[in-house]
Parts: C-alpha cells; structure tokens; sequence
C-alpha cells in the first residue's frame, strides 16, 4: 500500500462511465487462502442507505462469484487500461479454475485489511458486501435487454458494497 493513499469517496475524480464502462476494472476477492479475479465492465458508483456504494454484477457461472460470496470484502482495481489492455482481456476471458490466471498476468497482488488488490492499480475501493440479489429473468420489464444480455439465460447476481477504503496512486 505503500505507493497509494487513501482519499475519500468525494475526492475521487474519475468518470464511472469510462473508468467502468469502457476502460474496465477488476473485482477480486480471497477464498481458502487463494485470490480470484474477473474483469468487468458492468457497475455503478453512489449512494445508497446512506452510505457511498459499488455494485458489481458478476455471473453465476464465474469462478470469481465464489470468492465474492464467502468474503466480507472484495476489491474493485482500476487499472491504466492503455498499459494494462491485454492483461485486463486475459483476466476477463480466462477461468482461475483452469489455471492460476493471476500468476500468469504478472500483476502484483496487494492486500488491504486482508482484501486483495492490485499494486498496479491507479485506483483502489475496497468494499464491503452489504446486499446480493440474483437477477430474474421474470423481473425484466425491457425483455430486449434480457434477450440480447442473457440468451443462454446465465444472469448475473447484483452486489451493493460500501466502499470503506479508496487508496489511489
């Protein structure tokens, strides 16, 4: 933690736009003494119950998802996507089921508070699960959202997280 500082959620000065949408980030959490990571690009950043939140969606056929579930805290690292391209593609389409898809990215696994990240990070929540809900295709009120996202029906499970640390180079 070294090259990071902590900031509030107010000082961060990003766009969740790009930095989610279009430049991606990494959900990763620890499980049995072990770190998973996936890429994502679906999220949002606000408030909620009071409290500044992330929610992340996360499939439920991703390895990841067993992490995120029996951890308190996960992390979200955002990293130079520029830099970082083709290991954020990687650690998006690879399973750390197959093979330590950590390792083989050459990124540098920091811990927080026992939450895992990222040294290469420019930005670091730390969030703690306050809520999970799976998503249910019944529930859809834009069926052609649910047809073009989920057309072999493997929907995601919302998680709403307060973020209870920003560390940022």
């Amino acid at each position: 933690m070294s090259n990071f500082k902590e900031i509030t959620p107010e000082e961060y000065k990003g766009n969740v736009f790009n930095d989610i949408g279009k430049k991606w980030m990494l959900i990763t959490a620890a499980k049995d003494g072990k770190v998973n990571t996936m890429t994502a690009s679906w999220g949002n950043m606000g408030v909620m119950w009071g409290k500044d939140i992330v929610s992340v969606f996360i499939r439920q056929t991703r390895f990841t998802k067993e992490f995120v579930d029996n951890a308190d805290c996960f992390s979200i690292s955002f990293l130079d996507h520029e830099k970082y391209a083709k290991e954020l593609s990687y650690l998006g389409t690879v399973s750390g089921r197959d093979e330590d898809k950590i390792a083989k990215s050459g990124l540098t696994v920091e811990k927080c508070e026992n939450t895992p990240y990222f040294a290469e990070g420019k930005l670091v929540l730390i969030c703690r699960k306050m809520f999970a809900q799976e998503i249910k295709a019944e529930s859809f009120i834009d069926k052609e959202a649910l047809e073009k996202w989920y057309p072999n029906n493997d929907l995601h499970t919302l998680y709403v997280a307060e973020i209870v640390k920003v560390l940022e180079k």
